[in-house]
């Protein structure tokens, strides 16, 4: 499992793929850390039809984004886009947008 600075939460920017530029939370990151779900960001599929679903047709179905496309919004700077590091306040780790060392707000489930 690879490891990852970016929580489900966190806001994030798009920034490759046909979604590009687009901004939203990330709603769900896959065990393997590869592939998450942005808030707001769908893709039409095809849907058959089952017991439970009797239309199909085309339906809007969350898309999930590879993790190297997004970018943690600086929670200071609006436009910029930040890594992230780690301070330790208080005897508590906490994360922080490098760019303009401000403490990113804890993500929530």
């Amino acid at each position: 499992m690879s490891k990852s600075k970016i929580l489900v939460g966190d806001v994030v920017k798009v920034i490759a793929g046909s979604h590009k530029g687009e901004l939203g939370p990330i709603t769900w990151i896959s065990k393997d850390k590869k592939w998450v779900s942005v808030q707001g960001i769908n893709s039409l599929k095809h849907v058959k039809p089952s017991q439970t679903d009797s239309e199909g047709g085309i339906k809007e179905v969350p898309s999930k984004i590879n993790l190297s496309n997004v970018a943690l919004q600086d929670p200071k700077n609006k436009d910029g886009i930040s890594k992230v590091g780690y301070q330790i306040e208080d005897g508590k780790k906490v994360r922080i947008a490098k760019k303009s060392n401000s403490p990113l707000k804890k993500a929530s489930k």
